[in-house]
């Protein structure tokens, strides 16, 4: 059983975020984010958060990564971090170090959100009890995590779907799809429903439309696209929504996920009212014979704060009570 206090972190391609837990059961406290291009490793970014929090010193950690977790070595699949777990346990003389996919740790944070305070629900349904969920979830890479019901808790099983190939389901996406597969020779989900898809999807939905693409940040493709102050931008988005929700119904349909399916990730809780106005659900659910078993699978976008920190505590949580 580790002692307290617990260092947590989300690493992601972007950003690293964390927080401390002072007691077993309560949420990480003292959140930081971090830019990952300001630091060299993952050692220099956590010199940088523990140095204003000196009078803190962890015992344990528990950390998510935006990574494959196959070994003691890992190597971030969006960012040149790379590490050994045992290696940093010993250095930094923690008793123990857990680490685990951010998706899976981010599906052991669902059942302790709240509804409207820590998520909204975008498409009707009814969720069935003591059944899977989903987790899908777009940032600067593309997610996938299911959460099934074990014994007395949740069993998460994490999964690297964003990295499977992406499918059409007609023929103008198949001609985008064709016109990225002229640039990369593999177009997984990733490669367009991401932060650093985004640009090139909307490279192809220009060259689509005959015009030539700007060289836009994802943040500048969404705002404009968000503002309908760029065709081809709002184009990009609705194709982005209708892909994503096909992606996102074989997801559910691969679990079984009739507990639902619940959306997060960086960019579509900033989207708004977008993504319950696009084609999101009409493509989840056109899946022809089990349109109708999909029609009954509700879906939740998550709003919270920090949920993948508060999920990644449960792994420590549990092991302190044991």
């Amino acid at each position: 059983m580790p002692s307290l206090p617990w260092l947590t972190a989300d690493i992601g391609g972007t950003h690293v975020r964390f927080a401390l837990v002072l007691q077993a059961g309560q949420s990480p406290v003292r959140h930081q984010t971090l830019n990952c291009q300001d630091y060299p490793s993952l050692d220099a970014a956590l010199r940088g958060y523990l140095a204003e929090h000196a009078d803190t010193a962890p015992k344990a950690g528990a950390f998510a990564i935006a990574a494959p977790v196959t070994g003691d070595w890992i190597r971030m699949t969006n960012h040149a971090w790379q590490f050994s777990r045992t290696q940093l346990q010993r250095q930094w003389g923690w008793e123990q170090l857990v680490i685990l996919n951010d998706f899976a740790a981010l599906a052991l944070a669902l059942p302790t959100l709240q509804p409207h305070q820590d998520y909204r629900q975008f498409m009707p349904g009814q969720p069935q009890p003591h059944t899977p969920l989903a987790l899908i979830g777009s940032g600067t890479g593309l997610g996938m995590a299911g959460l099934l019901p074990h014994q007395d808790g949740w069993l998460p099983i994490a999964g690297e779907g964003g990295h499977a190939t992406l499918a059409a389901s007609n023929r103008d996406e198949a001609d985008l799809i064709d016109r990225v597969r002229d640039w990369y020779p593999h177009v997984s989900a990733e490669r367009l429903l991401s932060g650093s898809g985004l640009p090139t999807l909307y490279r192809a939905v220009a060259e689509q439309h005959g015009q030539i693409a700007e060289r836009l940040s994802a943040q500048a493709i969404a705002q404009r696209g968000l503002d309908a102050a760029c065709p081809v931008c709002h184009a990009t988005l609705t194709h982005f929504c209708a892909l994503l929700g096909t992606v996102a119904g074989n997801l559910v349909l691969t679990f079984g996920a009739r507990g639902g399916l619940y959306v997060g990730g960086g960019i579509l809780p900033k989207w708004g009212q977008f993504l319950e106005q696009s084609p999101f659900r009409e493509r989840f659910i056109a899946k022809g014979r089990y349109a109708r078993y999909l029609q009954s699978i509700p879906g939740y976008l998550i709003t919270a704060n920090h949920p993948t920190l508060q999920g990644v505590a449960q792994i420590l949580c549990q092991t302190h009570t044991a």
